[in-house]
């Protein structure tokens, strides 16, 4: 492998390297798969395409707590050789200390990290037992554990609709800086180095 095309892999000041738009665009396709399935179920209720959907939400949700350890771990060994943070779209009515953009990516990274925690959370709780891919996480015990359940049954629903209402946010600053500033935002994300 050439040092140029090893150097595609990691991230530079220009843009995300191929590790770090993999792990965003594949963790972006299975959050959509699962707010899908949930938008589904609670549209048409008890079908069999609903039942699929129902099926592997689990498997999706601990997949993507593995693949945003695997993200926060490819962040920090990549922090100083990154693309340069994004200046805000306007700063006239804000408070010049606070760096919103970065409030809110770390909001989206801690959601993400605790709305599938939740989710197994409530697995554990259920006594069920948990085995994705063959891989015994926890064993059917047929105890339930009521404030496990309690717990996420009160949050892992409302945190992932907070989730999705940041998704929204994030996508709508992406457009309004590609939009107006035409600052080369998606496109650092993209690969595509703006000329």
């Amino acid at each position: 492998m050439t040092k140029q095309h090893s150097g595609r892999w990691a991230d530079t000041t220009l843009r995300y390297g191929y590790v770090s738009r993999i792990l965003h665009w594949l963790m972006a396709a299975m959050i959509f798969w699962q707010f899908l399935g949930m938008t589904l179920r609670a549209i048409l209720g008890r079908t069999p395409l609903v039942a699929f959907f129902v099926k592997w939400h689990p498997i999706v949700g601990s997949t993507l707590l593995i693949l945003i350890l695997v993200r926060l771990a490819w962040y920090w060994f990549n922090r100083y050789n990154r693309p340069s943070a994004i200046p805000p779209v306007s700063t006239a009515h804000t408070n010049p200390g606070i760096n919103w953009a970065k409030l809110g990516h770390w909001a989206l990274y801690a959601l993400m990290l605790v709305i599938p925690l939740l989710g197994i959370t409530r697995l554990y709780g259920s006594g069920r037992g948990f085995a994705p891919f063959g891989i015994e996480i926890f064993a059917e015990t047929g105890q339930e554990i009521e404030w496990t359940i309690a717990l996420a049954d009160a949050l892992h629903g409302e945190l992932a609709w907070t989730l999705f209402v940041l998704i929204l946010g994030h996508i709508l600053m992406v457009y309004i800086h590609e939009k107006y500033q035409n600052d080369g935002t998606l496109k650092r994300m993209a690969g595509r180095i703006k000329r």
